[in-house]
């Protein structure tokens, strides 16, 4: 009977802390991948406009996507990172 009214009260405060903390670094890694998948698809975009347009150069670009995409990724993974530290 106590453990039916204790469950009934509701977290204590330190639970409820523990779970906003969850949901805000959800929240922002969500935030922060945002960018570079929007990046990400605006570099391959160009680029295979670029490609269609000058065959000739299609290496060229391809390489330069490639940097393009590696660099964009890179802020998602910073992001990952930064709100897996400020979690605990």
């Amino acid at each position: 009977m106590l453990n039916v009214l204790a469950q009934a009260t509701g977290p204590t405060p330190e639970e409820m802390r523990e779970g906003l903390k969850a949901i805000g670094a959800g929240l922002g890694y969500g935030l922060a991948a945002i960018g570079p998948g929007i990046g990400i698809g605006v570099v391959v975009g160009n680029a295979i406009t670029a490609m269609a347009r000058q065959p000739e150069s299609a290496g060229m670009v391809r390489t330069t996507m490639f940097l393009g995409i590696a660099f964009t990724e890179a802020l998602a993974l910073i992001g990952f990172v930064v709100f897996i530290l400020l979690l605990p």
